[in-house]
């Protein structure tokens, strides 16, 4: 398969609008990554604009975890813009720090019941699929591929990622540098290929993200 069947060949069937949409999501989003290094609060406006938009366009594509986590970060972008607003001097930038051992356990439940909700909701995607109606639907799982579940386990892990930047944790990135590498050959499956893209680009700035933020993290306090 060469470059024109992998990136190109599914935009051919897109309305303009729609490869629109996924480069402004893109570019948005690739900004709000870099305003997140430097640990600018710019990030959450500019993610806004980027998961507000993806939210449309994974549901078009049939991602229904990766429009919910979208959706989740719209939301979280507004509680952790409010959060770093607090917790900044100069209103623009903030200071970060590990993850204490009560954070990751509430971590650990936070991706727990991610992987039963968005595996809740797949199971109803017929019923979704069809307009809402059980009219000659039949519930369960058996119509899921393999991005499917790769979804279900990538909204889980971008969901602890976005809730420790939003606490302003290091381990953030950890989680972004995973679920960014296997997004990467899940949205080339669905013919995202500018979003593949994005998705290696976040990558590679979230392993600078978490040297830079390694850098200027505080000490810890002991946990108990």
């Amino acid at each position: 398969m060469n470059f024109y069947e992998l990136f190109l060949k599914p935009y051919a069937s897109y309305e303009t609008y729609e490869i629109i949409l996924e480069f402004t999501a893109a570019l948005f989003g690739l900004l709000s990554v870099y305003f997140s290094i430097r640990k600018n609060i710019w990030v959450y406006p500019t993610g806004i604009v980027s998961t507000a938009l993806y939210v449309y366009i994974l549901f078009k594509f049939g991602l229904l975890g990766d429009m919910m986590i979208n959706f989740y970060y719209t939301v979280m972008s507004i509680y952790g813009w409010v959060l770093w607003a607090k917790s900044s001097e100069d209103h623009v930038h903030v200071e970060v720090s590990p993850a204490k051992k009560k954070e990751w356990i509430f971590a650990a439940i936070l991706f727990v019941l991610s992987l039963i909700l968005v595996t809740a909701v797949y199971y109803y995607k017929p019923f979704i699929d069809n307009k809402f109606s059980m009219l000659n639907v039949t519930l369960g799982l058996d119509h899921l591929d393999w991005a499917n579940w790769l979804d279900v386990l990538t909204t889980a892990i971008f969901l602890v990622g976005m809730w420790f930047m939003a606490k302003r944790k290091t381990e953030n990135w950890i989680f972004w540098i995973i679920g960014d590498l296997i997004c990467i050959p899940m949205m080339i499956y669905k013919g995202l290929g500018i979003t593949s893209v994005q998705y290696l680009v976040f990558t590679v700035m979230a392993v600078i993200g978490y040297m830079e933020w390694s850098k200027h993290s505080k000490a810890a306090s002991p946990s108990h």
